[in-house]
This record gives C-alpha cells, sequence and structure tokens, in this order.
C-alpha cells in the first residue's frame, strides 16, 4: 500500500513537471509566434489588416481654371457628383427595385445596373459627372427609401464658356480631368491638384464603425493659368479666319497674333475647329460628309483621323513653304552682311535668272525690269532675291536661317510642336540656293515664321513665343510669373528699321489690300505652291502684318491653305483679311490713327446737328466741314438734314438739308458690288448717294466686294453707303 502511495506521488510530480514544462513550450511557441506576428510579419500583416478594416473614398481636387489676360475665364470647372454603390451592402430583396429605378433617375441600361449589385466588392460606380438636378432626384430617392449602399460623390467637370473659342490653345480634358491637348495638356499637372481621401473603418460585416472612425483628408486645388491671350483679338482674329475659309472654299484658313516685342500670344486659332466641351463631335462639314457611307473599322479609323485633324493646331504642327514672306529673313541677312545696299539697282529680266543651268523666273510675266532694294520688296521680285542669296553664299544664309530660329521648334508652351525641314548649308548647291532664298524648298511652321519675322522688325530680337503669363495658387495669389524671353540678338537695330520701312512701303503700295488710312503699317504677302501635295496647283496664300510700323505692337499672320477661290495670290485672299482684323485690332489696343492731308481728304467728317440753325448759320458751319449741300425747300430754318446730326459723312460728301416739311426724297441703291471706285462713285453720286471707301480704293483695277446697303433698298438721298474695295491684281 505504501508503495502504491509511493508510486502515486512519483507520478504525480512526473506529471507536473511535465504540465510545467508543457505550459513552458506552449508559452515559448506562442511567444516566438506572436514575435514572428508582430516584429518579423508585423508590418505586412497590419497593412493587411488596414486594408481589411478600412475603405478610402478619393476626393476630387477642383482643377484649375484658365484666364485670358484680362481675367476672362476661357475654361473653368463645375461641382457635378458620381454615383457609386456598394454591392455587399445591399441587400438580395432590395437589389432589382434598386436598379430599375436607378436606371431610371441616370437613364442607364438596367440590366447592366443590376450586374453591377450583384457584384461580390464594396464600390462600383454607376455613372459619372451629372448635375445638380440629377443628383438631388438620386439623393432623395435614396432618402425615401433609406438606401444607405448608394453614394453621391463630389466631383468637377470641366466647362469652355465660349464653345470652340480658341480651341487648339486651351484644349480639352478627359472623363478623369486629365489634360488631353493644348494648355489642359501641357501645364496639367499644375491644373490638376491633389486628390483628397475620406478613410473610413469597417467591421467584420463590412459595415461602418462609428462616426470617430471616419478620417478625412483634404483635397489641394489645382493652380490656375493666365494666359497672354486678349479674348477681344481672339475673337477678331477668328471672326476673319471663319469668313475668309467659307470665302475662299479653303482647305483651312490659321492665323496668328503675337506681341513682337515680347513673344507673347495674343491670339491663335484655326478654322475648322471644334467645341472642347463636346471634342469627339466633328464640326467641320467636309470632314463628316467624308465619314458619309463608311461602316465598321473603316468608319472607326477615318473618325478617329478626323477627330484628330480637327483637334491639331496647325499654327505649330503642320510645315509650309512660306513663300514671300520668308523674303524678310533673306533681305535681313543681306542688309546685315552689307552684300546689298539700300539704293542699289537690280534687273529683272523677262528672261528670268540662269543659276547652273536652272532658271528661276519671275512670278510677274515679263519681269519688273529695273528697280531698287526698296523696290524689290513691294515687287516681291525672285530673281532679286536669287541674286542676294548667291551673294550670300550657302554658309550665311544658313547661319541666318539658325539664328532667326528656323531649325529649331520654338518652344512655346504647348505639345505638339513640330520641327522645320531646311537644307543646311552642306545640302545646299546654287540651285537650292536660289530657291529657299525667295521661300520655297525650306518648309517651317506658321509659328516659326512669325517668330522670325518679329525677330527682323522689333530691333533685332528673337523672343520666345509664349501663352501662359501668371500662375495663381487656389487662393488667387501669383506663385509664379512667366516673363518674355530674349534667345538672341539676330540683326542690328538699323537693319530692323530699314525693313520696317521697306515693309510700310509694300502696304502702302497699290494692291497691298492692307492698307488703313491714318495707320503705319508694315506687311509682306506670299504664296507659295506645296511641292509635296498630289494636287500641282496647290497653294498656301499668306500674309504678315504688324504695326505701327514705326513702333510695333502687333504682329499678325493669317495663311489660306489650298483656297478654292478667284484667285491664288497672299495680297488678294490673305490680305483683306489681316485688313479687316487691324481696323477692329488698333483701336482696341489703343493705337490712334494719324492722318495725312491726303488721307484726311478722304475720310469721313461727323455731321454737325444743324436742325433749328437759321440758313445763314447753317451756310457757315458747312462751308467750315467742307461738305457740298443740297437745299430743300424755302425756309429760313433747318428742319431736319441727310444724313442726321452726329452720323458720318464722307469728307467732300453732300449734306442734304430740309428747311421745310417737303416729303424726303428718296431712291432705290443700285448695286455697287463688281464695279471700280471711279464707276461706283460715279453710279452713286448721280442718284445723291455718298459713298464712303474702305480697304484699297486707290488702285485702278481694284472692285468693290461688298456695301453696307444692300442692292434695291429704299433710302433718302444723301445717305451714305459704305463699300469695300480689294484690289486683284496679281501681287505675290
Amino acid at each position: 500500500m505504501a508503495d502504491t502511495r509511493k508510486l502515486s506521488l512519483k507520478m504525480k510530480k512526473r506529471m507536473r513537471v511535465v504540465g510545467v514544462l508543457l505550459i513552458l513550450l506552449g508559452f515559448v511557441t506562442m511567444g516566438v509566434r506572436l514575435f514572428y506576428l508582430q516584429v518579423i510579419d508585423g508590418d505586412e500583416l497590419q497593412q493587411k489588416a488596414v486594408n481589411q478594416q478600412l475603405r478610402d473614398i478619393s476626393i476630387a481636387p477642383g482643377r484649375g481654371s484658365i484666364y485670358d489676360r484680362n481675367g476672362n475665364i476661357l475654361a473653368a470647372s463645375a461641382t457635378v457628383w458620381t454615383v457609386t454603390i456598394s454591392p455587399k451592402d445591399i441587400k438580395e430583396s432590395q437589389k432589382e427595385e434598386a436598379a430599375q429605378k436607378l436606371s431610371e433617375l441616370l437613364e442607364l441600361d438596367y440590366e447592366t445596373v443590376l450586374a453591377k449589385m450583384q457584384k461580390n466588392n464594396y464600390y462600383e460606380v454607376l455613372k459619372r459627372k451629372i448635375e445638380y438636378d440629377e443628383s438631388e432626384k438620386v439623393k432623395a430617392f435614396c432618402q425615401e427609401n433609406g438606401y444607405s449602399f448608394v453614394s453621391l460623390i463630389e466631383d468637377s467637370k470641366r466647362y469652355y464658356p465660349y464653345g470652340n473659342f480658341a480651341s487648339a490653345v486651351i484644349g480639352f480634358t478627359g472623363v478623369d480631368n486629365q489634360g488631353l491637348s493644348g494648355l489642359e495638356a501641357y501645364y496639367d499637372d499644375l491644373l490638376t491638384g491633389t486628390s483628397g481621401l475620406v478613410v473610413s473603418a469597417k467591421n467584420g460585416w463590412g459595415q461602418d464603425m462609428p462616426f470617430q472612425y471616419e478620417k478625412l483628408y483634404s483635397a489641394t486645388d489645382g493652380y490656375s493659368l493666365v494666359t497672354t491671350l486678349d479674348e477681344t483679338l481672339q475673337h477678331y482674329l477668328e471672326k476673319q479666319l471663319e469668313a475668309a475659309l467659307t470665302e475662299h472654299n479653303a482647305k483651312a484658313v490659321s492665323g496668328i497674333v503675337m506681341n513682337p516685342k515680347t513673344g507673347e500670344i495674343l491670339a491663335m486659332a484655326s478654322k475648322s475647329d471644334f467645341d472642347p466641351n463636346d471634342p469627339y463631335t466633328i464640326l467641320d462639314e467636309r470632314l463628316k460628309a467624308s465619314l458619309e457611307g463608311l461602316e465598321g473599322e473603316e468608319y472607326t479609323t477615318a473618325l478617329s483621323n478626323a477627330q484628330q485633324y480637327q483637334w491639331r493646331n496647325k499654327i505649330i504642327s503642320d510645315l509650309y513653304e512660306p513663300g514671300s514672306v520668308f523674303k524678310v529673313v533673306t533681305a535681313a541677312a543681306a542688309l546685315e552682311e552689307k552684300v546689298v545696299t539700300t539704293d542699289e539697282q537690280f534687273y529683272c529680266s523677262p528672261a528670268g535668272v540662269t543659276i547652273a543651268d536652272h532658271t528661276f523666273h519671275c512670278w510677274k510675266a515679263g519681269g519688273h525690269g529695273s528697280l531698287n532694294f526698296f523696290e524689290s520688296m513691294t515687287a516681291s521680285c525672285n530673281p532679286v532675291y536669287v541674286e542676294m542669296g548667291q551673294r550670300l553664299g550657302a554658309e550665311r544664309f544658313y547661319s541666318y536661317v539658325q539664328a532667326f530660329g528656323l531649325t529649331e521648334k520654338t518652344g512655346i508652351d504647348l505639345y505638339g510642336e513640330t520641327n522645320s525641314i531646311v537644307y543646311r548649308a552642306q545640302q545646299m548647291g546654287p540651285v537650292e540656293l536660289g530657291s529657299c532664298a525667295f521661300g520655297q524648298s525650306n518648309k517651317i511652321t506658321p509659328l516659326q515664321m512669325l517668330t522670325a519675322n518679329c525677330a527682323a522688325i522689333n530691333g533685332g530680337k528673337l523672343m520666345k513665343p509664349h501663352l501662359v503669363s501668371k500662375i495663381l495658387d487656389s487662393d488667387g495669389n501669383v506663385y509664379k510669373t512667366i516673363e518674355p524671353t530674349e534667345v538672341r540678338t539676330v540683326i542690328s537695330a538699323e537693319t530692323s528699321q530699314i525693313l520696317c520701312d521697306m515693309l510700310e512701303a509694300d502696304v502702302a503700295a497699290p494692291g497691298s489690300n492692307c492698307y488703313i488710312a491714318g495707320y503705319r503699317i508694315g506687311g509682306k504677302s506670299g504664296t507659295s505652291e506645296k511641292l509635296d501635295s498630289d494636287d500641282p496647283d496647290a497653294r498656301v496664300a499668306s500674309f504678315f502684318a504688324f504695326a505701327p510700323a514705326d513702333d510695333p505692337q502687333i504682329a499678325v499672320l493669317i495663311f489660306v491653305d489650298e483656297p478654292n477661290s478667284y484667285s491664288q495670290y497672299g495680297a488678294v485672299l490673305a490680305a483683306p483679311a489681316v485688313r479687316r482684323f487691324l481696323e477692329e485690332a488698333l483701336p482696341y489696343i489703343g493705337v490712334q490713327p494719324v492722318y495725312t492731308e491726303e488721307e484726311l481728304a478722304k475720310t469721313t467728317i461727323s455731321v454737325p446737328n444743324l436742325v433749328g440753325s437759321t440758313l445763314s448759320q447753317a451756310k457757315a458751319t458747312i462751308n467750315s466741314k467742307g461738305l457740298k449741300v443740297t437745299y430743300v425747300g424755302e425756309g429760313d430754318t433747318v428742319v431736319k438734314t441727310v444724313p442726321s446730326g452726329g452720323n458720318k459723312i464722307p469728307q467732300g460728301g453732300t449734306l442734304v438739308v430740309y428747311l421745310d416739311d417737303s416729303e424726303t426724297k428718296t431712291v432705290t441703291m443700285p448695286k455697287l458690288t463688281g464695279l471700280t471706285p471711279s464707276q461706283a462713285s460715279a453710279t452713286a453720286g448721280a442718284l445723291g448717294i455718298n459713298i464712303h471707301m474702305t480697304g484699297d480704293s486707290t488702285t485702278k483695277t481694284a472692285t468693290a466686294v461688298s456695301q453696307s446697303i444692300a442692292e434695291g433698298t429704299t433710302v433718302s438721298v444723301g445717305t451714305v453707303v459704305d463699300v469695300a474695295f480689294q484690289a486683284n491684281v496679281a501681287r505675290e
């Protein structure tokens, strides 16, 4: 019995020892496991836990606005909402009814909505960027039915208040508010801002835990851009481009306006274009017509090509042979290198000029004969510029092509800029040099051409063109100012002044179609072949102008691509568009007209208010104004006048003064379009109609292209009709 007890006690001791050892082993094992879980695998497991327990929802930042130089909004963002659901939080009994109603409210396919509700996750997007009214309907429906699985997440949508205004410059954004073209793409990182987050803790069933477990990380709105564009000048330019596109049935018409002293782009556009509010819709009727009848992959490819064409900023991406507009560069190089003098005489032979067995003919049949250096620009004489190229030689000529920035991109703040294709010095034989010297063979962008010509007339400084002048933070404070950048000095101020004088003489000469009374304007036309086109008759007609010629403040280049019109010359097709633009732009920017005596004799004056005056008083006033007069009636007091007081009448025009209540004399407005200045003046004068001539009315071959009062309209004798004239002489 005692032995049995002793054995039992030993067994108990052993069991206790084993138990203690097992317990110790368990603790050691747990300790080791905890060490691995907390130390070795701690970070990984902690992240997994967070991912299981926390759900985050992104908060989109407000995209920065884009302004013109005067603070007008060109692009802005408005609040919209994205509708999301949490499928795992939807009861099975709720899905069909909720899918039916939400598909109706959001104008979505029912089956698509129901399929999203059947998924096993916490986040599905039903519809993006819904407007306020639509969001309120969704909110009311969910509150009414207690649907907590639907969320409305605040988002933003881009709006462009002026539609297709400056669309190729401003660009557009995609579904996720990312910039896809234009300034929207180039400055996307600044405009976008930083997204915020709402982080919520979830329990084991995926339900929200108490509110104190939610954390908000606010979004940071993007920066805004103040551009160099002027909304008014942009409208003026686009109006003229639209008119030229229609009038000349062109493939495209593009234009750019620059401050020649700073490189600031004041306006830039290509027609046809697109509406950035709806960029995927084709606006150009020609492009739309090209898609008709296409199906499947062929249609998809053609549609994509059409969209890319209308989005493309042709000012920076399309190359062209500039033609005679380039002669400004050749003349600058020849003057600066002193291979010509301003009073040197040249001879343009009817036979042209032969270089290395190749004969270059002048654009003018029969040649120009004898002419000096100044006249060579006005005459745009090709053989003279071929001669200048030969005198310079390939090395020196190419060095100026480089200096004027024509061998490199301008560096403008836009994506998609194409570099030129030009002959290098070692590639130019005498023939290539001759062709390049008058603007053929080399291919450059319109922006490169305008930038180079601005350097020629601004005192010799090549400026880097740019579109943004200031960057603002979300509070409207200036974060960064972008100053004008001078790339290099190309020519001397003296050479630049000579070029300004030459180009002013070019505009003042008959046939330029860019002359405006009271304004000193310089300019140069260009007409070039499209050497790589399948159509041998394809041309580009262009015109470059700047004003005032003695202190350039604004420069413009307009080019008409493949016109199908009554002429092919830049002086006939592009110059009138430039003139009409400058007629509005120069007064707007504060350039006041200064008339010569000759111009004053042709301009208009304000009709004095004579009603109530005695006859003798009226005569004295009329004589002081230099007006002709016709009196109607036999009274001694002026009853009315035609035109009435305050209206404009051409200097030397005829004022009709009524001295009693006699019936107003009327006539029928004749057709004046198509007539020469002398014919139109005689036709209108014979009927007692005053004619105010605009445009080029000094050239004998000019014809009227428009009249302000339609043919057949009954008008009072003495009425003033504005008639625009255009020179149709062949001028390169």
